[in-house]
């Protein structure tokens, strides 16, 4: 796990985030609120916005657990992997908040917070693509 693939923000309204970034930063996306989660193409690593709402059920988390509205995601190329992470996280002293598990956009995936409370995602999908660099490809 040396690479950060994705860094979701979770926006109380997806409209207001998407002309923030795109119109105001100049953001690239083809994502629209109506996609439900909206991604960007920019280099390295990638940017989404997710309604913070269904970010926190995903977790299964709540604001009084700490939950800031933000998740980091580190993008496998197996479900073996997703395990073999959220394994060495829990090894080196972080906690599993949500086991390994086909999930709901067609995935697998789990969360973990690390020692200070910060939400990492271990996700697979047999559709994804990386490129020469290991980084995400995110077709839209």
């Amino acid at each position: 796990m040396n690479s950060i693939h994705l860094i979701t923000l979770g926006c109380s309204s997806l409209e207001r985030s998407l002309a923030f970034y795109r119109d105001g930063l100049g953001m690239q996306t083809s994502g629209s609120p109506e996609d439900g989660i909206i991604f960007f193409q920019n280099a390295g690593t990638r940017l989404a916005l997710f309604p913070k709402d269904q970010l926190a059920e995903d977790i299964g988390a709540a604001p009084a657990e700490g939950f800031t509205g933000m998740t980091l995601a580190y993008n496998t190329k197996s479900e073996q992997e997703v395990r073999d992470v959220l394994q060495a996280a829990h090894d080196a002293g972080g906690t599993i908040v949500k086991e390994a598990q086909r999930v709901f956009w067609g995935g697998y995936s789990g969360y973990f917070r690390d020692p200070d409370g910060y939400y990492w995602e271990a996700a697979y999908s047999e559709d994804w693509e990386f490129n020469d660099h290991d980084m995400l490809i995110i077709k839209e």
